[in-house]
């Protein structure tokens, strides 16, 4: 780039023809040359033929090097190879998270740690523990790098050395199932002066009872005193009931039950985890015989018992059975509560009585229980799925006004039923009435609008909804961009859908070819030849790109 500049800088000052420069040069320096070396002869014969016209080709390294002997470039513009590294990766650096810096570092195949924390500290980056969390959380780190960032960033001003810390980490190596580096955390907790909580048991045992090894859990219990957590507890036992029965390993579950009879004293609540276990398996013998445990043992029933046992029983598809218990809760002396009239309802959902729901609903109000989120995600979920979109757009609302606000994951769980079936008017309501209230939408959610809204034609409302996705700080992949150019062509307007295509492709997306192939077709079916070809240049060239940047980041370049 420099020798080019230098040349048209000459070009300029002197007026000459690009062509005549070059080849006097190339004669001038090999007239000095042959003159030196070569015979009168040969030096006569070469001098005739360059003073002919120029027919032979010239190597263009050759020329370029004529060049930058006789236009040399100033020291004062020139910049060395340590200078131009630093440039690039300043400018690479510009676009990269501090997460994506901090895991570039293990990129680099570091030997030792002591060179990788001194890479991770040349950084500079101010810590908190939750970029500590996305970095374990995501990317694909080695459990040794895992654990070796973590060391090196406990010792930063940033993050406290304690026990949520801890938690970060052993939760990231459970997820990966990196199991043996995460008991060595364990280990080493009480080495830092850090004691580890029944907490952190719970997250060793749930990442092995996750892993399917039951046996590695219930012998990690055992061992837990090793790491200054009392196995003795009740407390401690019944996180391990729940850990397996939460997984559906129940009858393990069941086993160690068994086995701690009289070794560890029992509450009310180590027999509803077991009741809950059986209940998800709709096991009823096995859920009557915790029952008559928990009753010989001196501890009643409770709601949450008759809540899991209703629905246990619903489960095996005896709802008369269970509508049995419910009406003959008040003669045991428990007056049903929120968990009791859920399980009901959901019992009439799972048997599509829809119409007896909304009256256990009604008679929940009657009498003077209030509902919950949970109370109004079972009925409106069930009667989406029952494709009873007035009632549950009813219930909705109801729901809003008693001012309970849906959570964000409540919210899509909605959408994504309604976004399969029937036009988008019911899924735009759920929408904006969550949006009125304050609820935060997810990407998926704005996803799933915009690809129903797509394929109905709803090109005004799709743009509004791309608009507020962009406000809420979602950045447009090449699914929104397709999703808008599908609903641009579906009412014609190719030219707006042709600059939304090269919008997508100058931020390095390529739309693949059912859109490509869609919205050319139609261009050529409108006489529109030349806007189809200037897209099909573009299109090319956009997936040359794309080829280019899978082969990279195939072979590790994540840039």
């Amino acid at each position: 780039m420099s020798r080019r500049l230098a040349m048209e800088s000459f070009r300029r000052a002197h007026r000459v023809d690009v062509r005549t420069l070059i080849s006097s040069a190339v004669c001038n320096r090999t007239v000095c040359t042959a003159s030196k070396d070569l015979p009168s002869a040969y030096l006569a014969q070469y001098e005739s033929s360059s003073s002919s016209s120029n027919h032979g080709a010239v190597d263009e390294s050759y020329v370029l090097a004529e060049l930058s002997s006789l236009l040399p470039i100033s020291s004062k513009l020139s910049v060395t190879k340590d200078e131009s590294i630093s440039m690039n990766q300043i400018a690479v650096d510009s676009f990269l998270s501090p997460e994506e810096k901090l895991r570039g570092v293990f990129l680099q195949k570091l030997k030792g740690k002591s060179a990788i924390r001194k890479a991770l500290s040349s950084l500079g980056i101010d810590l908190s523990i939750d970029i500590v969390a996305d970095v374990v959380d995501r990317g694909n780190l080695s459990g040794e790098a895992m654990v070796t960032f973590f060391n090196w960033a406990i010792r930063e001003p940033g993050v406290c050395k304690d026990v949520d810390s801890y938690k970060v980490i052993l939760i990231a190596l459970g997820r990966r199932k990196f199991f043996s580096f995460m008991i060595d955390v364990l280990r080493e907790m009480a080495c830092e002066g850090v004691t580890p909580d029944l907490q952190c048991l719970t997250i060793a045992v749930d990442s092995f009872a996750r892993a399917h090894y039951v046996r590695r859990a219930i012998e990690l219990f055992e061992e837990s005193e090793g790491f200054g957590v009392k196995c003795s507890s009740t407390e401690s036992f019944n996180a391990l009931l729940r850990c397996l029965c939460e997984r559906s390993h129940v009858t393990a579950a069941s086993s160690v039950f068994n086995a701690k009879k009289g070794k560890i004293a029992f509450d009310s609540c180590t027999y509803n985890v077991m009741i809950s276990g059986w209940s998800k398996l709709g096991e009823v013998e096995e859920m009557e015989k915790v029952l008559k445990e928990m009753v010989e043992s001196g501890f009643g029933a409770n709601c949450l018992s008759f809540s899991y046992l209703i629905e246990g029983l619903g489960r095996a598809g005896r709802v008369n059975d269970s509508v049995e218990i419910f009406d003959s809760m008040k003669q045991k002396g428990c007056v049903p509560d929120a968990n009791v009239y859920n399980a009901m309802i959901c019992n009439f959902m799972f048997a599509r009585d829809f119409d007896e729901s909304v009256r256990c609903y009604r008679r929940m109000i009657d009498e003077g229980c209030e509902p919950e989120l949970e109370t109004y995600s079972k009925l409106v979920s069930g009667l989406i799925k029952g494709r009873k979109v007035a009632d549950a757009l009813e219930m909705y609302e109801e729901m809003l006004s008693r001012g309970i606000v849906p959570t964000t994951g409540l919210v899509t769980s909605f959408l994504k039923p309604l976004c399969s079936y029937g036009p988008p008017h019911a899924a735009m309501v759920i929408y904006q009435k969550a949006r009125k209230v304050g609820c935060m939408i997810s990407e998926s959610a704005y996803k799933l609008l915009l690809k129903r809204l797509s394929g109905f034609g709803k090109c005004g409302t799709l743009l509004n909804v791309w608009d507020e996705m962009q406000e809420c700080g979602y950045l447009s992949d090449v699914e929104v961009y397709e999703y808008i150019v599908d609903g641009l062509c579906n009412i014609g307007h190719l030219e707006n859908a042709v600059l939304v295509m090269e919008e997508a492709m100058r931020k390095g997306f390529c739309p693949n070819r059912l859109v490509y192939s869609r919205i050319s077709n139609k261009l050529m079916a409108s006489d529109k030849t030349e806007l189809a070809y200037k897209l099909f240049r573009k299109i090319k060239e956009a997936r040359v790109k794309e080829n280019a940047r899978r082969f990279w980041r195939r072979n590790g370049w994540h840039f």
